[in-house]
């Protein structure tokens, strides 16, 4: 009988897109400012809902929001984005709409200052991933006082829907901190 694949809690159900997501990008590092941006509107999105949710509807959100293009986002009109809040596709709230042209400004003016998101982002942790060693689900924080810190600064940058939740919610997307439990099979790998 093979040996089952040990994975961190929330993704060992049988929801398959979860399993696929935890299994091949949830905690790599990821230094594309495209995808970067991706992540901190979806986190965003996903603010009092669950992720399975918004990762059901990353495909239409990707149409909805230009490819994550971080240009074509922030010069999205005002129309374009009350046509979004008719979207069955995506989660339509307006402010967290909204939010997504604010933050693809805010970005572009970070890209201005620091080179690129990845530059920005990936200076908190200095470069290279926080390795936790968390057991199971009560270990990992919500928040910790590094994410309270990258909030604060992109709050103070204009950014919206980046509580320290949310913030330390990408972190773990994007590989800045390896929270894959110590017996997941992806803790190592990442």
């Amino acid at each position: 009988m093979p040996k089952q694949v040990q994975r961190c809690s929330w993704a060992s159900g049988n929801d398959a897109a979860m399993r696929a997501y935890h299994d091949t990008e949830w905690g790599v590092p990821l230094h594309d400012d495209t995808r970067l941006f991706e992540f901190l509107v979806l986190e965003g999105a996903q603010a009092g809902l669950s992720w399975s949710t918004v990762l059901n509807k990353r495909e239409a959100y990707r149409r909805a929001f230009r490819g994550f293009d971080i240009e074509r986002v922030a010069r999205m009109t005002d129309a374009a984005l009350e046509k979004l809040l008719l979207d069955p596709g995506i989660i339509r709230n307006r402010m967290k709409i909204w939010s997504a042209r604010n933050n693809a400004r805010s970005a572009l003016r970070v890209i201005k200052e620091c080179g690129s998101l990845d530059a920005y982002f990936w200076s908190f942790v200095e470069g290279k991933p926080i390795r936790n060693r968390w057991r199971g689900r009560g270990d990992v924080p919500a928040r910790t006082p590094l994410s309270d810190r990258l909030s604060k600064d992109l709050q103070k940058r204009g950014f919206n829907f980046v509580g320290s939740t949310i913030i330390y919610a990408h972190m773990q997307a994007t590989g800045m901190v390896n929270d894959h439990f110590v017996r997941c099979f992806r803790h190592n790998q990442v």
